[in-house]
C-alpha cells in the first residue's frame, strides 16, 4: 500500500513544516543528543512493560521487519480472523497516511480498541495530535472502533488509562486539513522558514542544526 505521509512525519509537520520536508527529502541531516536517545530507550522500556499486559499478541514489526508498506495488509488480515486478538504495531494506511499502532485488541465479538503509550508523566498536546491522527486514518480501517486510549506513567512504571476517542473524533475535520496541507508541503520546495521558538518547543528539532548552521552561513555571507 502506497503512502506519503507517517505519523511521526505528520507529528513533525505540525512542529514546523521545514522539518517535515527535509525528514522527507534529507533524513540524514537529523541530530539526536545523547540525553534524546537516552529518552527514547526509557520510552521503549516502558512501552514494552504495558504491551506485556496484552498477553499472546501477533507483533506485526517481528512478522515483517522493514517492509512497512506490508503491515497494512497483514494486520488486516489478522483482524479479520475470528475470535480474540491482540496486535503490536498494527499498521493502516488511509489517504496516503501510515499509522502504526502500540496495541490493538479486537474482542471476541469484534470491538476494536486502540492503546498509543507514551512514557510520560501527563498528557500533552503533541500526544493528542499523535491520537487524533490515528483515530483518523484507523476509523476508516476496521469496523467497530470503540475506544482508543492513551496510556501514560503513574509515575512508578504503572499505566495510567484515558479513553479520548471522542475528543479524536471531534478533531477530524482539521486533521484532514491538516494532512492536505502537509502533502502540499512535500510535493513543493524547501520551505523558507527561519530558526526560532518552534525549534525547541514542544521538543528540540532534529533539524534544528541544520537550520542553525545555514543561518550562521547567510548572516556571513551578508556580512562578507
Amino acid at each position: 500500500m502506497l503512502y506519503r505521509l507517517t505519523k511521526s512525519k505528520f507529528i513533525l509537520g505540525l512542529k514546523c513544516e521545514k522539518a517535515l520536508y527535509l525528514d522527507v527529502y534529507q533524513p540524514n541531516l537529523a541530530y539526536f543528543p545523547p540525553e534524546t536517545i537516552k529518552k527514547f530507550r526509557e520510552g521503549r522500556n516502558f512501552e514494552a512493560k504495558i504491551k506485556s499486559l496484552f498477553p499472546n499478541a501477533i507483533d506485526i514489526s517481528k512478522q515483517l521487519g522493514r517492509q512497512i508498506n506490508k503491515y497494512p495488509e497483514l494486520t488486516l488480515q489478522i483482524l479479520n480472523q475470528e475470535g480474540e486478538i491482540n496486535l503490536y504495531e498494527a499498521g493502516f494506511v488511509f489517504n496516503e497516511v501510515l499509522v502504526l499502532a502500540d496495541v490493538v485488541h479486537k474482542s471476541s465479538n469484534g470491538e476494536v480498541s486502540v492503546y498509543e503509550i507514551k512514557n510520560s508523566l501527563s498528557v500533552k498536546d503533541v500526544f493528542l495530535n499523535d491520537l487524533n491522527l490515528q483515530q483518523y486514518v484507523i476509523r476508516h480501517c476496521v469496523k467497530n472502533l470503540v475506544s482508543f486510549s492513551l496510556v501514560y506513567n503513574d509515575g512508578n512504571d504503572s499505566p495510567i488509562y484515558e479513553d479520548k476517542l471522542k475528543e479524536a473524533q471531534d478533531a477530524e475535520n482539521q486533521i484532514a486539513e491538516q494532512v492536505e496541507r502537509m502533502k502540499d508541503v512535500i510535493q513543493g520546495f524547501e520551505p523558507d522558514i527561519k530558526p526560532g521558538e518552534h525549534c525547541s518547543k514542544p521538543y528540540d528539532c532534529p533539524y534544528r542544526r541544520y537550520c542553525e548552521r545555514n543561518k550562521a552561513t547567510q548572516l556571513k555571507f551578508g556580512n562578507s
